[in-house]
């Protein structure tokens, strides 16, 4: 199936699920394309693509993704291997590793950063103690 870009963001595939408000999803969220949360998630979250992580939402696990465009609470390490896009009012309580920050004026990070050319995907990227976390 192939997907469309996405209005005002071009580097974003058309969204191919959303996980609504009230939603509570527990385990390991595994998927191809975009999807935007704005429920609460406690677990990992596994893609080569994009999630969006909404104003509401919640997660409380390890993210490792494509690219994070979030202004959501996110509690866990982030492996970001194309870029993190990080807005206010969001907040990230962990590490987060990738080539390309952008993070907004209000958005609060409490933890380590670390940038460079490339990021290769996968959980040997974060410190030890942080995947156990």
């Amino acid at each position: 199936m192939m997907l469309k870009k996405a209005k005002g963001h071009p580097e974003v595939e058309e969204m191919v699920a959303f996980l609504g408000k009230g939603t509570d999803f527990r385990g390991i969220l595994h998927f191809q394309g975009t999807i935007r949360v704005d429920g609460r998630i406690e677990g990992e979250v596994i893609t080569k693509d994009t999630l969006i992580v909404g104003d509401s939402a919640e997660i409380h696990g390890n993210l490792n993704v494509g690219t994070l465009i979030s202004s959501g609470t996110i509690t866990g390490n982030i492996v970001a291997a194309k870029k993190a896009q990080m807005i206010a009012p969001g907040t990230l309580t962990g590490d987060i590793v990738t080539p390309v920050l952008n993070i907004e004026e209000g958005f609060v990070m409490n933890g380590r950063c670390e940038m460079g050319k490339a990021v290769k995907q996968g959980a040997d990227r974060l410190p030890a103690e942080a995947v156990s976390a």
